[in-house]
């Protein structure tokens, strides 16, 4: 059946599209009402149908003569798919409005762009009014029809009540007993015979007190009177019963309250499950589930326990240590040797380990992998934490032999010396991680200590991280764009593309966003958003400002993308920037490994004729290699020579910066030098013979836009 939705979005007739502008507003669509309502489907189903809307929505404002009823069966498409919120419609108009008004696809030579969108808004949002409307009314109907069966249904309920609870009493795997508030049984089935070892003569001769060990009947009497008593409805206890032969049976008791036709408390009805077998299981059960099954060690969640004893009980002059480990490379081991290998590994570290804290009172314990961890409730005689790295490192180091090979493994710590008695257990092992991984940094065999600062830098940045998604959908990183200066003249060149994040009124540098956004997957996004909104930008400002060109540095992961170039074409080709105005530049360590497609990609933009620049340009023979075997027109020296230069640090690095000049130019490429501060540094890279200069003395970077 074909949804009014589906017979706008084929009208005839209607003009170009800008494919990729839709799509991103579909997907900034779906985000923002998945924020409003629950929708029942998949990512995939709501993008495909957000991106048909779209369509339909476009197509109606750029129709001749102007038809707003196009878009009628929207709204009614929404309502279909549970786009019901409070702020749906709100959300709706205002993610659309905003795109009927701003989008350059719909501006119009005759300036009624504003009547359009209001026509086209109006339509839409009657359409979904009156959607709703029929869907309120339906689910009332429904609601209606719906308390009629439950009606009828309670009359048939009523007269197999009766049939179904004999069906369960006398089928039930569970003892069941019916009694009187005194305890008489009044009924019992034949799951309570055969458990209590009794026959139904026995129980019309007993009370529930008189198959209770005698030493719980007193509270199980007075939980009957609590129930007698209308305290409560129902409750369970754990209590010994006794067999007819004298045999103890340990049962689950369940006693209910049952009440007469007037309300009033009538008689009970006792359920018992025996779990005498349970009992001597759960001993067995809790220690496993405390436990690593490998190596015997406390797991992670028996040791949390334990911490939080540890840090309460220690002394405070002499407090607690905890020990963070991650075995190095240990991947090296299962991977070459063998699973086999790598759990006699470990298991053997869990022995060791214990070694090493034998003779304190400590706990270590295996946590996910190949990570362990101590804690140490120190006391006078401790050894110091040095002296147990040491001791740690010491016994790891001596390799056991499996297979005739002889394997150790050495381990990278994180340590925690005596932090304060009430931090949160959950916070203080995720610090101590966080501490590993700075240890790790350094190398293998590496331990660290807690530092504050540098916790809070870690913490911070992994803030950042996880905002970053959000932040790019909601439009809070920007594209700004720096001048290039030709140093000859002093004319402007060209226009350098940057990124830049406002988040929490703190601004956070091209550099930082990239960095942040290779731990997030964002980082090819993000290269597409910053040429989409430069190129757009560049092409404002040569229309009414002299031609300048539009520089672009890539990082590594952006210089690989298999997509690069079809990327990169369609961006120009929407944009209307002239792939010569383009100027792309990819690290030269990118293009002296084996990185994938970098060099295929440079080749082939080259082709398209787009100019190509490496950066990072340094005095290394590989650097010089770029310059040789590819064509590349253009290197701008390293930033960490730029600034060493102009600190003064070293007498070589001058004559080492113009010698690069000169080889630069020997190989027919421009030299371009980033950190051009003052007169004094531009006046020195203009003598010796560079190209192009960027910097603070030329300007900060700014929305061309925005400049008039």
């Amino acid at each position: 059946m074909t949804s009014p939705l589906h017979e706008a979005s084929s009208t005839p007739a209607a003009p170009a599209r800008n494919t990729r502008l839709r799509v991103r507003l579909a997907r900034k669509w779906a985000y923002i009402l998945a924020s409003t309502a629950y929708l029942p489907y998949s990512s995939q189903e709501i993008d495909n149908a957000l991106r048909e809307m779209v369509d339909t929505i476009f197509d109606a404002a750029l129709s001749e003569p102007f038809t707003p009823d196009l878009v009628a069966g929207v709204g009614a498409r929404l309502v279909e798919m549970r786009c019901t919120g409070p702020l749906s419609l709100r959300r709706t108009v205002d993610v659309v409005g905003k795109s009927l008004l701003n989008e350059p696809e719909l501006h119009r030579a005759d300036g009624k762009q504003e009547e359009r969108a209001v026509g086209v808004l109006g339509v839409l949002a009657a359409d979904y009014l009156e959607a709703a409307r029929q869907f309120v009314f339906t689910q009332q109907e429904d609601l209606k029809e719906a308390l009629l069966r439950a009606s009828n249904d309670i009359h048939l309920q009523l007269r197999t009540t009766e049939a179904r609870f004999d069906a369960v009493f006398s089928s039930s795997p569970n003892g069941v007993a019916v009694v009187d508030l005194a305890g008489r049984f009044v009924r019992v089935n034949e799951s309570m015979e055969f458990m209590l070892d009794r026959t139904a003569a026995d129980f019309a001769k007993l009370t529930l007190f008189d198959v209770v060990d005698p030493d719980e009947t007193p509270f199980l009497r007075a939980a009957c009177r609590d129930l007698a008593d209308g305290w409560m409805e129902r409750l369970h206890q754990q209590r010994r019963l006794v067999r007819g032969d004298g045999e103890a049976v340990r049962a689950a008791l369940t006693l209910t309250l049952l009440r007469d036709t007037r309300s009033r408390p009538h008689q009970l009805l006792v359920t018992a499950h025996d779990e005498t077998e349970i009992s001597l299981l759960q001993g067995q059960l809790s220690h496993q589930s405390l436990h690593d099954v490998l190596t015997g060690l406390p797991n992670r969640q028996y040791f949390s326990t334990r911490l939080e004893s540890v840090l309460r009980q220690a002394g405070p002059a002499t407090g607690a240590t905890l020990y963070h480990l991650d075995l190095d490379a240990f991947a090296m081991i299962t991977d070459g040797l063998g699973r086999h290998v790598g759990d006699r590994v470990l298991m053997n570290v869990a022995q060791r380990l214990k070694a090493v804290v034998a003779g304190e009172n400590a706990m270590v314990a295996r946590f996910d992998g190949d990570e362990f961890a101590i804690i140490v409730q120190n006391s006078d005689t401790t050894p110091d934490v040095v002296s147990t790295i040491a001791a740690i490192n010491e016994e790891l180091a001596e390799p056991i032999y499996v297979d005739g090979h002889g394997v150790a493994a050495s381990a990278s710590i994180g340590v925690i010396h005596r932090p304060p008695a009430d931090t949160d257990v959950t916070e203080l092992l995720r610090t101590a991680d966080m501490t590993l991984r700075r240890a790790k940094v350094n190398g293998r065999r590496q331990w660290g200590l807690f530092d504050k600062d540098a916790d809070a830098l870690d913490r911070s940045r992994f803030s950042l991280t996880a905002a970053m998604p959000g932040a790019l959908e909601m439009g809070e990183i920007s594209v700004v764009c720096r001048p290039l200066t030709r140093l000859s003249d002093g004319v402007l060149f060209g226009f350098e593309a940057m990124l830049q994040w406002l988040h929490d009124g703190r601004l956070i540098e091209h550099a930082d966003v990239l960095d942040l956004a290779e731990h997030t997957g964002l980082v090819l996004p993000l290269r597409d958003t910053l040429l989409q909104d430069a190129a757009k930008q560049v092409s404002w400002w040569n229309e009414r400002h002299r031609p300048v060109r539009l520089v672009l540095d890539m990082t590594a992961n952006q210089s690989c993308d298999p997509d690069l170039v079809g990327a990169v074409l369609g961006i120009l080709a929407s944009t209307g920037l002239d792939a010569s105005m383009l100027r792309m530049a990819m690290p030269t360590s990118v293009l002296l490994t084996d990185r994938g497609e970098s060099v295929d990609n440079l080749n082939l933009l080259v082709e398209n004729g787009i100019g190509m620049a490496v950066h990072d340009f340094g005095s290394a023979a590989g650097d010089i290699e770029c310059l040789e075997d590819m064509p590349v027109t253009c290197v701008r020296i390293a930033r960490r020579l730029v600034d060493r230069q102009w600190s003064g640090k070293s007498k070589l690095i001058g004559q080492t910066l113009a010698d690069l000049v000169k080889v630069a130019h020997m190989a027919g490429a421009s030299v371009t030098a980033d950190g051009v501060d003052s007169p004094e540094q531009e006046s020195w890279w203009r003598n010796t013979g560079a190209d192009y200069a960027l910097g603070a003395h030329y300007g900060h970077a700014t929305d061309l836009r925005d400049q008039t």
